[in-house]
């Protein structure tokens, strides 16, 4: 690992970083590789102290209100319990969605490191990423949720980034499978080369492709009311949500409704194949915008209006 990074730059760069483990694998190759950081949920706890190990915001409040408080903490990095999926959070405590760092990843790739190849990514993933593509003229090619597809394309093709929306992403020059720990260098990284933080590194993004917010909504539903849903789309049934008016629809895996013409502003609907949940994913220019899109759909897909 130590020879595919410079670990020198980020140790001697002056970076405040912090690691939360989740109680997971992550802890002990962090303690290793940078002892001096500060680090949350590290030891050992089989139950993971009663809380899901998934790296998503409403899981890490303890670690977002930990870097608020420090007042000195540049970036922290989070892995799930086994290490393979990233979250990760700026030097305000605020959440960096995967979105967000599937894009860093392609920007620091071909900008300052020269480096190019494919791009794949989930269903579910912010269309941003085509268009920073078209910027740098890289193919992409989008797949169906989970990883197992990208790791496909991985095996076959030159794959520069593979990514989905759950923070499961892998690279060029490592193996075609998802690790956080990895990914999470690459980012401190380009913080040390180019002596940013995450905020200033997304301003860079945010000028090729446009500023915006993801979020998402799991709607716990009886299996009746699911399965009704799932059929109303499948009939295209939903012309509308609220005041949002469909323009177009994709159906590769769920159904995203497109609400404009430059695909600013998006709704996808999926139903879970082994829960009685139905994910809601929802994009704008603002986090109030992407919220405002899931309150909407979730009205309509309730009372049907």
């Amino acid at each position: 690992m130590e020879a595919k990074f410079d670990l020198d730059a980020i140790r001697n760069s002056g970076l405040n970083l912090a690691y939360d483990a989740m109680f997971g694998s992550g802890k002990n190759v962090i303690k290793r590789l940078f002892p001096k950081i500060t680090m949350l949920h590290c030891d050992d706890n089989p139950g993971f102290h009663g809380q899901a190990p998934e790296p998503i915001h409403k899981n890490l409040i303890e670690f977002s209100e930990l870097i608020k408080n420090s007042g000195n903490i540049d970036c922290g990095l989070v892995t799930d319990g086994d290490a393979d999926r990233i979250g990760m959070y700026d030097n305000k405590g605020n959440f960096i969605d995967s979105h967000h760092i599937i894009l860093l990843l392609i920007h620091y790739m071909v900008k300052y490191k020269g480096v190019k190849g494919k791009v794949c990514t989930a269903f579910s993933t912010t269309p941003k990423v085509e268009k920073l593509c078209k910027h740098y003229g890289l193919p992409i090619e989008t797949v169906k949720i989970g990883f197992k597809y990208i790791c496909e394309i991985m095996l076959h093709e030159d794959v520069l980034v593979g990514g989905e929306e759950s923070g499961g992403i892998a690279i060029k020059g490592h193996i075609p499978e998802r690790d956080g720990i990895w990914i999470g260098l690459i980012i401190w990284e380009f913080m040390a080369k180019s002596g940013k933080k995450i905020p200033e590194l997304i301003e860079e993004i945010d000028q090729i492709v446009g500023a915006f917010s993801f979020e998402r909504n799991d709607l716990h539903l009886k299996e009746d009311v699911k399965q009704k849903i799932v059929v109303n789309t499948a009939n295209n049934a939903y012309t509308s949500f609220g005041k949002y008016k469909v323009k177009r629809i994709e159906d590769l895996d769920g159904y995203k409704y497109f609400f404009d013409d430059n695909n600013d502003e998006w709704l996808l609907i999926r139903a879970s194949g082994t829960e009685p949940v139905l994910r809601t994913y929802a994009e704008s220019s603002t986090k109030e915008g992407a919220f405002e899109i899931l309150k909407a759909a979730e009205k309509t897909l309730l009372n049907g209006n």
